[in-house]
């Protein structure tokens, strides 16, 4: 499985982004796509995730509101629209697709791939 990640850049404070994720390869076997981050001297924090089939979906708290998650599957890409940006919100960010079932997908753990991430960055 591979995946890319698109979408990042600078923006203003109170502005939006929308990242991409495109996922190919063996995606069958795919149950959950996720986002996370990671800023500059912290640990990769989890942002969203989506499952594969139907509409669950979950966020951490702060961007409750602000982000979006969605997908495509016809197109085996998964979306991350970010509203209302703020300077706290600049970070490298990553899209994960793991394949186990009934986990704990808000951590690390249960992702079997990334991307390379992308590079968000907002000024005040």
């Amino acid at each position: 499985v591979q995946l890319q990640a698109f979408g990042g850049g600078l923006v203003q404070a109170g502005g939006s982004l929308r990242l991409a994720c495109t996922v190919s390869g063996r995606t069958f076997d795919i149950y959950v796509m996720g986002w996370f981050r990671q800023a500059p001297g912290k640990e990769r924090e989890f942002v969203a995730f989506i499952r594969r089939s139907g509409s669950s979906t979950w966020y951490t708290d702060s961007v409750k509101g602000r982000f979006t998650i969605s997908r495509d599957n016809a197109k085996n890409t998964v979306y991350l629209q970010m509203n209302s940006l703020q300077p706290e919100d600049t970070a490298v960010y990553y899209c994960a697709t793991s394949s186990r079932r009934g986990d704990y997908y808000a951590n690390t753990a249960p992702y079997d791939y990334w991307g390379q991430g992308t590079e968000v960055t907002v000024s005040s």
